[in-house]
């Protein structure tokens, strides 16, 4: 285990904002609403609101799978390989959902320097993805990296288990917040939702710059990602895939599963209704392929000041909205990188408890190396992960250069006038 260091915070509510209310140059407006929302410009002060149910697009208007879709191939197997016993480091990234339209995001708008910050471009991320896979890396589930066991005492408690993998591989674990595809999003450059095209494999659908209705697997985290360890499944350890970590507030995978309270009509609820029904075969297919969840929290809220009442809220609400949808899963993701009770390594809150009790057993915040502690007092292990984005792309080539080198990947589509620390 590393020395613990101090977490990267401040870093990390910069990194986890998304928009400010008000300043949707290319996306849609917003409803009033209390909750707390992730904002790209590093504020908090003005978050995002849910959007006006009208807003949301039509049936008729998202588009669906394409009737031309060729099925996918059976990914091919891997040769047999000997497996070892691995104790050491288990590295670990996370991203936000990829700029498909650089040109759309990277426009002057106001909303620019938040996805320069937060975001990384379909190119930027499939060079990622290469840069691993040619340096080693292989994909491990987050849940079979740690296990419970009872000790001596009689006390249930959390351990690191011994993976096994090909040798000379290196486990890395992936994790990609937000994947909500929010209401801002719309006409910035980025896709609108996760569907099941005719081959029954993932895509993802959305307009171009021109308005234009696409469906691809070429243009969002989930589905480039798939394409790749189809491309290379030994890149992938039992099919493995990566951690979804999901708020509640404006839906889930680009359907608007959520409630409001300012809209009881009985439009609203059967709109959601059918959300709901659309959203679960996709939900199903993504755990069928190696992929699975966590919560991100139901609004986005901040750990960090949040009271023990709201802390219950939002932890309920994200139950009963979204794990009733994803199924049951001990990991908490942590929004902005704020920690429980403000504090979570060395000692246990009224939060943290609340939150064990739920059956959550792994949390993770945001730092500058692969840190874990294993909690003493309770089965939890607290641990950091590394973020893979603009602000790191541009200013933390040397802590990146064993993943993959900045200079290589960044996308010369970037905004020039930021520059880079290289």
């Amino acid at each position: 285990m590393k020395t613990l260091r101090k977490p990267a915070i401040a870093l990390a509510v910069i990194m986890c904002l998304l928009i400010v209310a008000g300043a949707a140059a290319c996306g849609t407006g917003s409803s009033d609403n209390s909750e707390e929302r992730p904002s790209p410009d590093s504020t908090e002060t003005n978050p995002p609101q849910p959007s006006d149910p009208t807003d949301e697009p039509t049936a008729d208007k998202t588009p669906g799978p394409k009737d031309d879709i060729t099925p996918s191939s059976p990914p091919p197997s891997p040769p047999p390989v000997d497996l070892v016993e691995y104790d050491g480091v288990v590295e670990h990234l996370f991203f936000h959902e990829v700029i498909a339209y650089p040109e759309q995001a990277f426009n002057g708008n106001s909303m620019q320097k938040g996805f320069d910050d937060n975001m990384v471009t379909v190119n930027e991320y499939n060079k990622i993805l290469e840069s691993l896979y040619s340096n080693n890396y292989i994909l491990v589930d987050l849940n079979d990296v740690w296990s419970e066991y009872t000790d001596e005492n009689g006390a249930v408690r959390m351990k690191k288990n011994t993976l096994m993998l090909p040798e000379g591989k290196l486990p890395l674990v992936l994790s990609f917040d937000d994947i909500s595809f929010y209401a801002y999003m719309r006409g910035c450059g980025f896709m609108e939702k996760l569907v099941i095209g005719e081959d029954g494999e993932i895509w993802a659908s959305g307009f171009d710059p021109d308005g234009k209705a696409v469906i691809s697997q070429d243009l969002t985290v989930v589905t480039i990602l798939d394409r790749f360890v189809r491309d290379h499944p030994d890149f992938s350890l039992g099919g493995a895939k990566g951690c979804i970590a999901l708020t509640g507030y404006e839906g889930i995978l680009g359907y608007r599963t959520n409630t409001e309270s300012t809209d009881d009509s009985e439009a609203f609820r059967l709109n959601r209704m059918q959300e709901v029904a659309r959203v679960r075969p996709v939900i199903q297919r993504l755990k069928e392929t190696g992929w699975y969840f966590a919560t991100h929290s139901y609004g986005h809220i901040n750990l960090e000041n949040a009271s023990l009442e709201r802390v219950k809220t939002d932890a309920l609400r994200w139950m009963d909205e979204v794990g009733s949808l994803v199924g049951e899963t001990k990991l908490f993701i942590y929004p902005f990188g704020t920690r429980l009770d403000g504090g979570d390594v060395f000692s246990t809150g009224p939060a943290f408890l609340f939150y064990h009790d739920l059956g959550f057993r792994i949390f993770a915040s945001v730092g500058y190396e692969p840190f874990t502690r294993i909690k003493t007092d309770i089965a939890a292990v607290v641990l950091d992960r590394m973020n893979s984005d603009g602000i790191t792309l541009r200013n933390s080539r040397e802590r990146f250069l064993r993943f993959y080198d900045a200079a290589l990947v960044f996308d010369p589509m970037r905004p020039a006038e930021y520059g880079t620390k290289w």
